[in-house]
């Protein structure tokens, strides 16, 4: 039984943030996304994120109702903001088109480095889960087994009973804190001469591919793709562009051309910020579909159509969108 001295602890270390978010939510409220400064639209989605794993935690936790009820309306609020439904005219709409478009403009641009990222975690993907398909043990040294047999069981049961709104919630949390970890890893490790970002890229693969071997090889293997087909291109798409982003910036530091480091380092961050932004903001997109949508009990072939159209939307957004002059100021990243 947690006692309420834990629970008061946690809510006065987190209290701070909480009340910036709540303020945050409050000033779109009344006056629009474009009421908040470039500095402020960078904290957003971070403080949402921890907010998530907060609620994930008092849940968890078994903390009491007034606290959990909070944490419920306060990540609500947020999550309205995040996805642009209180996004109005003028200023705002201005800041989100210049988001939108330096996006993949910013993608394009790194398209090499993003490339090799993809190779990197793709290659090892695939190769874990054809080894696991021809020999199911090979996950083993990779994946704890009762972690294996958790998930084989889970998605052997399908999504007939789907999850309330609670569970939902609770797991969108935990998704966007789990999901951030990976990309974030992928990315800051990249510093290092980009050999960080290579090395977490290939081990995750290796993971994520031995797991769906495993769970296939014990008979799941259509259920597990119907889950991830709705929101694996953007989790795995944000994992990818993350690794990229890493190693561009690690690479500007190793071959840094004639520039000095740091000078090549600044320039080529304030182009790679951009991709981190827009990484993150596809991972908090994932991780609500992948709670609320993934797991619902609608048919398989609904959820496998549905994902292809997600695909290819992603795809043509990042190819197409921003091609052209920047309109205005928008040829500089709006968070810089």
């Amino acid at each position: 039984m947690i006692s309420t001295v834990t629970e008061a602890a946690f809510a006065e270390r987190r209290q701070a943030d909480w009340n910036l978010l709540d303020e945050l939510s409050s000033m779109v409220a009344a006056r629009g996304i474009g009421s908040l400064t470039p500095a402020q639209l960078v904290d957003l989605a971070p403080l949402y994120r921890d907010a998530c794993a907060d609620l994930a935690r008092a849940r968890a936790a078994r903390y009491s109702a007034p606290l959990i009820d909070y944490l419920q309306a306060l990540t609500a609020a947020a999550h309205a903001i995040v996805y642009g439904s209180y996004a109005r005219g003028g200023a705002g709409d201005h800041v989100l088109s210049r988001a939108l478009e330096a996006f993949p403009r910013a993608v394009r641009k790194r398209y090499k480095p993003i490339a090799l990222s993809a190779l990197l975690f793709f290659v090892p993907l695939i190769g874990g889960a054809l080894a696991t398909l021809r020999q199911p043990d090979f996950a083993l040294r990779l994946v704890p087994g009762p972690m294996l047999q958790e998930l084989a069981e889970s998605y052997a049961k399908g999504f007939a009973g789907g999850r309330d709104v609670g569970g939902s919630t609770m797991m969108a949390g935990y998704y966007v804190n789990n999901n951030v970890g990976i990309a974030l890893r992928c990315f800051a490790t990249g510093i290092f001469g980009g050999v960080g970002s290579a090395f977490f890229l290939v081990t995750n693969g290796l993971s994520i591919g031995a797991i769906l071997g495993y769970v296939a090889s014990q008979g799941a293997g259509d259920n597990i793709l119907t889950f991830i087909v709705g929101h694996g291109s953007l989790e795995l798409g944000a994992i990818v562009l993350s690794g990229g982003a890493g190693m561009s910036l690690g690479w500007s530091v190793v071959a840094p051309g004639d520039l000095p480091r740091l000078a090549s380092l600044q320039q080529a961050a304030r182009e790679i910020v951009v991709i981190v932004f827009g990484a993150a903001a596809m991972l908090l997109m994932a991780a609500g579909i992948e709670a609320y949508w993934s797991s619902s009990p609608l048919e398989a072939g609904v959820k496998r159509a549905i994902g292809g159209c997600m695909f290819v939307a992603v795809t043509l957004y990042l190819a197409l969108v921003g091609r052209g002059p920047p309109r205005g100021a928008a040829a500089e990243a709006p968070w810089t």
